[in-house]
Formats: structure tokens, sequence, C-alpha cells
């Protein structure tokens, strides 16, 4: 890394997070692997273990995927489970890669490892188009607000590189995607195995004039993915060193999730209604003089307000909306059935509070994108609305608008295991 640029730049460099989605076989785990390889950023001693690994299982040639397939589990069945995560930069970005399972019994894993991604990308084999799980990743990655998406036509070398077959698939899923909520998307033929337009341009393809994935990935704009308009900070905790240096410091740490805010500006506590001003910022122990998302920081008030974790700091004239009643698209992890009345445990930014299902108003159809009324339940892998009453009121943001404060999970009380995932819809109840 240092020979390509000093820590200094690398500290300061953009962050993109990326996840991968696609069926089995689609080869989710081989593109990283060639994207890892290719642009340099593996160290010789991991590439020379996976030289033996290759050569232990009677494969002639480097097997990429076995970067990415950590678990015993995954190299002996061939498959990704859980969800790995990846972590390489390049001169011009930072990036995380998510690489989540294709297998329809762990669909519920990219939910996890897309939830904060900016962009992802979605694997279709060429030989297949698209087909059903196609269909289910998009639909997820339009449910969580991805930005962008990259749909990677692979392994164009077993359809001898047929610019009409790549057509085709194009035309099928643009009809397909025109039913979701999915602004920025780009396709690109590629060959993860052979490493046609992944970090260096095919020739076996000149009829395709776009860019290659790496050149994507480096230049696409992501500085706009976040809500930088309305200021919402949640209050993770309170801070009282009781030192010498610091004898009557009292500040509240926790996360921008949305906006900026600046020493001086007037805000109101919630849920308590109380206004005060920012008397200071700090980011670990230096004293900024403005914060925005998604910066970890203390606030130090003018007045003594009591504020504790679950509370959030906002503009006086910004602020989110409040209620008990929450409308939401529910993705299903758990192999208990969701049913009506039952009740869990939600966690939304820092604050927990007990909710009920109060009804299930549709789950969806994958393949058609239609709704199926009347459902008294959602199974696992479900996607379906439903209405919520908690306890007392949340503080958020329709998931549009803020991913942060719009964005919930649902967690079994006496298990302690999450079995959903929910954004809140615009409607106001």
């Amino acid at each position: 890394m240092s020979e390509k640029f000093s820590s200094e730049s690398y500290l300061s460099m953009e962050l993109l997070r990326f996840t991968t989605a696609g069926s089995v076989d689609d080869g989710k785990s081989t593109l990283i692997g060639r994207l890892l390889y290719d642009s340099k950023s593996i160290f010789q001693d991991q590439i020379d273990a996976i030289e033996r690994i290759s050569m232990r299982k009677g494969e002639e040639k480097l097997n990429l995927a076995y970067f990415t397939d950590g678990l015993k589990a995954e190299l002996e069945q061939g498959i990704t489970i859980d969800v790995a995560y990846r972590y390489f930069a390049t001169p011009k970005r930072k990036f995380i890669i998510a690489d989540t399972p294709g297998h329809i019994q762990y669909t519920r894993n990219m939910v996890t490892g897309a939830s904060t991604a900016n962009l992802a990308i979605v694997l279709v084999d060429a030989r297949k188009g698209i087909i059903e799980q196609t269909k289910r990743h998009s639909l997820i990655a339009s449910l969580l607000g991805i930005p962008h998406l990259a749909i990677c036509i692979n392994k164009m070398d077993l359809v001898n590189w047929d610019e009409n077959i790549y057509e085709s698939i194009k035309v099928a899923y643009k009809e397909f995607a025109s039913k979701l909520s999915i602004r920025d998307v780009h396709f690109i033929p590629i060959s993860a195995l052979k490493g046609d337009n992944i970090v260096h341009k095919s020739e076996n393809m000149p009829w395709y004039e776009g860019t290659t994935l790496m050149y994507l990935l480096e230049n696409i704009h992501i500085a706009n993915d976040n809500n930088m308009v309305d200021a919402r900070f949640a209050v993770q905790g309170v801070i009282r060193p009781q030192s010498d240096k610091f004898h009557d410091f009292r500040a509240f740490s926790g996360r921008m999730l949305g906006g900026i805010l600046r020493q001086g500006d007037t805000i109101t506590v919630l849920p308590s209604g109380f206004t005060s001003k920012i008397k200071s910022i700090y980011q670990g122990e230096k004293e900024i003089k403005e914060a925005f998302v998604p910066q970890s920081i203390s606030i130090q008030l003018e007045d003594e307000i009591d504020i504790s974790r679950g509370d959030m700091i906002v503009r006086e004239q910004n602020l989110p909306r409040r209620s008990q009643d929450i409308e939401a698209m529910i993705c299903w992890m758990s192999e208990k059935p969701l049913a009506p009345m039952q009740k869990y445990v939600l966690k939304h930014t820092t604050k927990d509070v007990k909710a009920m299902v109060k009804s299930i108003q549709y789950k969806m159809d994958i393949n058609n994108l239609s709704r199926v009324p009347d459902s008294t339940s959602l199974e696992m892998n479900d996607i379906g609305r439903v209405l919520l009453r908690c306890t007392s009121d949340l503080f958020y943001d329709a998931y549009s608008k803020n991913r942060n404060t719009g964005s919930f999970i649902l967690v079994d009380e006496a298990t302690n295991v999450t079995v959903g995932a929910g954004t809140i819809k615009d409607t106001t109840i």
C-alpha cells in the first residue's frame, strides 16, 4: 500500500461500500477475487496459501473464489454461506466489499451485507439470463435504497462473447427494473474467471464501449448519497471524564445520521423538546467546528439538559416524524413465521422499544413484483408490508429520505436473535 500512496492520503480518501449479489455459481466470489488480484490488493502469502488450496483440490489454476470463501463449510460446498467482508484500496478510493450469499436459503444475509452499501453488483449468468434470485436481490436492493446498481453479465466467455445475448439480458432486466425504485443502473459484460472488463478492458468484446467494473467503482459519484440537509444526531451515551483537566465536562456521544451540525446551532432534543445551543463539537479529542454524516462525535451543549441513550438531537426548525405507529416493508429472516399480534423488540438508531405487529397488509410476489393481499404470515425470506405499534414514540424519517433514520430491525425478545429488517415507508398513519 505504501508504494501506491501515503498513509495520509489513504486516510483522507473517499470510502465506497459495495455488495455483491446473484444466484449460486454466478461467480460472485470469483469476481471479488479477480478485483483483488488484478488490482494488486492481495499479499503474496495469501496468494501462496490459495495456490496450495487449489492444488490440494486438484485444480489446475489459482481459484480466485477462495480469497473470499473463508469458512470451512464454504470451501467444502463451493458456495458462500455467510457475509464475507473484504477491504482494499486503490490510489483513488478505499473500498469495503460485502460478498453476500446467492443461495435462496441464505438470502436474508444479503440484507445484512447491503444495508450500508452505496452500490450493489448484481451478477447474472449469461447462459441463464434473468432468474428468480436476480429479481429477489434487485428487489432487496431497491427496498434498501441502494443508490447505484451495476448489473454484471458474467461468463460471457461461455456464450462466445455474444453481443446479442448481452443486449437481450439488458433489455429483459430494464423491463423488470422499471417497476423498482432504482435510479442509477449500469450494465457491464464480464468474465470474472478470465478477467474481461473487471480491471482491464476486454479484447474479446470490442463491441462494448462502456467502462470496466473497476473504473465504475473508482469514479461513480457517491457524495450525494447521504442526506446532508436534515440534521440528525442519535445519542449513544453521556461522556463525563471527571478528571482535573475536564472537571465540569459533560458531552453526548453518538453518530451523525444526517445533515450537518455546527458550533452555535440552536438544537432541539427529542423526546423532551428542550432547546439549547451547541457549545462545542469533538471528534475524539479534537475539537471541530462542524460535524456531518456519518461522523462519530461528541456534542457539548450550553445548557444542562437531561439527555440519555436513545434521544435524538436535531435542528430546531427541522424535526423528524414522531409516531408509535409505523408502516414498513419487512424482510423476514426467521424460520419461525411472522404473524399478526406477535411482539418483538424494535431497534431503531440507538433506541430500543417493544413493538407488536398489528397487521400484514400484503407480501410481495418476487417474480412479477405484484402484491399478494390477505397474507396471514411472512415466511423466511418473504418480503411484505406491515403495520407496527410501538410502546413509545419513534423519531424517524421515511427510508427514501434517510436510510439511517428510516430503518430498523426486529429482535426476538426470548432469544435475542434478529428476525426481521425493516424500512419505514412514506405513508403517515
